[in-house]
C-alpha cells in the first residue's frame, strides 16, 4: 500500500535520497540507480517539484556531475536534509559555507577516483609526447601519401616529471611514472613521509618554482580553492622550459587559460594536454581548440565503468555513515 505521497511501506523504511534523474545525458546510470535503491528510496528532481509532501522525507542528496544544483532555494525546502554525497573529489561547485549553515554535511569520494584519474594523466602525457592525436590524423587522412622521417615526438622515459599536488591521485601518478624511469619532483602543501618518497623516487620541492623550472612535464593535481585559482599564470608558464608540456587533470580554473594560449602561441612552452578546461566545454571558437600542440579531452578522468561504480559505492558508504551517526570516511569540512 502507498500513502498520499506515493511511497510504499517498504520504501518508507528506507531513507529518501534526492537525485537529478535516472538515465539520459545527465541522470544517474540505470544500473547505479538500482544499486542506490537497495539502500534508499530515490526521488528525482522532477518528482520533488511535483509533490511538496516529498520535501520533508529527503535526508540525503546524491550529486553526480554537479547535479542536482545545491542552492539556498533547494536547501530551504528540505528541512530534514542531513548530508550531500558528492560523487567525485572536487567540490568547488558546492557552497560549503552555505550548506554548513543549514547543518548539512558534505562528503566526497577521493579513494574511488585516484586510479582512473592517474591513468588519464599518464595517457595525456604519453599522447602529447608522442603526438598521438596528430599521428592518428596523419595516418588516416585521405591526403597522406607518405610518413616523413622527421615527424618526431619525445620520450617520456627518463624525462623529469613535476607533480603539483601529491595527494592520492598525485601519488598514484608518481607510482606509474616510476615505471618509466622518470625523475619525479613534487610540490605539495605538506611533504610526504620519507618512506613514501623513497617508494616512488620522488624529490620534494618546497618552492613550486623549482618544479616548474626543472620539469619536462608538469602535471597539475590540486583541488580548486581560492588559493589554487589561476595557480599557473603568465609568470609560472615563463618559468617552465620551452620544451616543457603542461598537463592538467584537476580543474580548468587552476590555469589562467589566456596566459596559456599566449605561452603556446609564443613558444614559451611546447605543448599542453588538458582533461579539464574552464568552462566545459570551451566555446567552439576558443583558440585552444585550434592548436596542434594542444590535446583536450572532455573531463574523462573518472569516466570508466569501474570508477563510476566505485564512486557511487563510496558515496553510499559516506551517506549511510552520516545518517547512522557513525564516523564519516570522507567528510569535506568547510574552511
Amino acid at each position: 500500500m502507498a500513502d498520499s505521497s506515493g511511497l510504499s511501506s517498504m520504501e518508507k523504511e528506507r531513507p529518501s535520497m534526492l537525485i537529478s534523474g535516472i538515465g539520459g545525458t545527465f541522470g544517474v546510470l540505470e544500473s547505479h540507480a538500482e544499486f542506490l535503491k537497495k539502500h534508499f528510496n530515490l526521488i528525482t528532481m522532477k518528482e520533488l517539484q511535483k509533490s511538496k509532501e516529498l520535501h520533508e522525507k529527503i535526508t540525503s542528496v546524491f550529486v553526480l556531475e554537479c547535479l542536482p544544483v545545491i542552492d539556498q532555494e533547494l536547501l530551504e525546502i528540505l528541512p530534514n536534509l542531513k548530508v550531500i554525497g558528492n560523487s567525485g573529489v572536487g567540490v568547488n561547485h558546492l557552497n560549503l559555507k552555505l550548506i554548513s549553515s543549514f547543518g548539512v554535511k558534505v562528503t566526497n569520494t577521493p579513494h574511488a577516483v585516484s586510479d582512473s584519474t592517474a591513468d588519464i594523466g599518464m595517457a595525456l602525457m604519453l599522447a602529447s609526447a608522442r603526438r598521438l592525436v596528430e599521428g592518428c590524423y596523419l595516418a588516416t587522412s585521405p591526403d597522406t601519401t607518405h610518413f616523413a622521417v622527421n615527424w618526431l615526438g619525445v620520450e617520456v622515459s627518463r624525462a623529469t616529471l613535476g607533480i603539483i599536488g601529491m595527494g592520492n591521485i598525485g601519488y598514484k601518478v608518481a607510482k606509474r611514472a616510476k615505471a618509466f624511469d622518470m625523475k619525479i619532483l613534487y610540490h605539495n602543501r605538506n611533504r610526504r613521509k620519507e618512506e613514501e618518497e623513497q617508494e616512488v623516487g620522488a624529490v620534494y620541492c618546497k618552492n613550486i618554482d623549482d618544479v616548474l623550472r626543472q620539469s619536462d612535464f608538469v602535471m597539475l593535481v590540486v583541488n580548486l580553492t581560492s588559493e589554487t585559482h589561476n595557480l599557473i599564470g603568465k609568470r609560472e608558464l615563463e618559468l617552465m622550459k620551452p620544451t616543457a608540456t603542461l598537463i592538467n587533470i584537476c580543474r580548468g580554473a587552476v590555469v589562467d587559460q589566456d596566459a596559456l594560449v599566449e605561452a603556446l602561441q609564443n613558444k614559451v612552452i611546447k605543448a599542453a594536454a588538458l582533461d579539464v578546461t574552464y568552462p566545459e566545454p570551451l566555446p567552439r571558437d576558443h583558440l585552444l581548440l585550434q592548436m596542434k600542440n594542444v590535446i583536450i579531452t572532455p573531463h574523462i578522468g573518472t569516466a570508466t565503468d569501474q570508477a563510476l561504480r566505485m564512486m557511487t559505492e563510496e558515496a553510499v558508504e559516506n551517506i549511510l555513515a552520516v545518517l547512522n551517526n557513525l564516523p564519516v570516511p570522507s567528510e569535506v569540512i568547510s574552511k
